[in-house]
């Protein structure tokens, strides 16, 4: 039996929380995979190893991320746009935080130009499959993340979402619920859709399962045109999940 070649995939949004654990799961599969990462700065590259699968590229410049596009198998998204608080809060004065997006850096500027520049780099480069990592509370125009900075945060990452889903490319969209930094493979994973998991209890999810599923969606063609919301049960109750084939199997929604 010919061995099939391993996939190359390139997880973007390297330097970040969740983009670094789906970056480390990848290099510790190299029976599995061939590991690329993107990260925006040389800052960011030394910061998670500085190995030379790590490429530096703007997302909104689109010809400074062809070549970490160029031959792979499929491409992970996992850039963000990230609000900064406003200096001067004391939370013991009550009310709230303000925030604000550094010039350039809107949610519109990467959650949408940012991912629209990637899915079609990808799209020339004959990627096989894209995961996008969204959000939950994409269906609520009025939700408190979109206040952020004034910048409609989910309403750019849910038009990034449809664009993928209107490429032609095979695609799977994750939107997961308030992330945990909390050890994973300890929890039962519950999919939904519509931001229905919002009106229940179990609503939030650790970054490391969110990277596990991320990883897991590559290898499975049950994960291909769908999008589904994701959270966990809380550790402790129920089974944790072992078996992504039948949690992707589990997902009807293509949107």
């Amino acid at each position: 039996m010919a061995h099939a070649p391993r996939p190359t995939v390139l997880v973007t949004g390297a330097g970040g929380r969740t983009g670094h654990i789906v970056y480390n799961k990848l290099k510790e599969r190299a029976d599995q995979f061939v590991a690329r990462g993107l990260v925006r700065t040389e800052e960011s590259k030394e910061k998670i190893g500085g190995a030379a699968d790590v490429y530096v590229g703007d997302i909104r410049d689109a010809s400074s991320i062809s070549p970490a596009v160029r031959g792979i198998d499929a491409l992970i998204i996992l850039t963000s746009a990230v609000p900064k608080m406003k200096p001067g809060f004391d939370p013991t004065q009550g009310g709230r935080p303000e925030f604000y997006f550094d010039d350039g850096a809107y949610p519109e500027q990467v959650d949408w130009i940012g991912q629209k520049n990637q899915i079609d780099a990808a799209k020339a480069a004959g990627v096989k499959q894209i995961v996008l990592v969204g959000s939950m509370g994409g269906t609520n125009p009025n939700h408190p993340l979109n206040s952020l900075g004034n910048g409609n945060i989910l309403v750019w990452k849910r038009k990034a979402e449809q664009y993928l889903a209107d490429s032609g490319i095979p695609y799977t969209i994750i939107r997961p619920g308030g992330l945990l930094d909390k050890e994973g493979g300890l929890r039962e994973l519950i999919v939904g859709k519509d931001d229905e998991l919002l009106q229940t209890e179990t609503k939030t999810i650790p970054r490391a399962d969110v990277a596990e599923v991320c990883v897991q969606a590559v290898l499975f063609e049950e994960a291909k045109f769908k999008a589904f919301d994701l959270a966990s049960k809380p550790e402790g109750t129920g089974t944790p999940t072992k078996d992504f084939k039948d949690l992707f199997s589990q997902v009807t929604s293509r949107f």
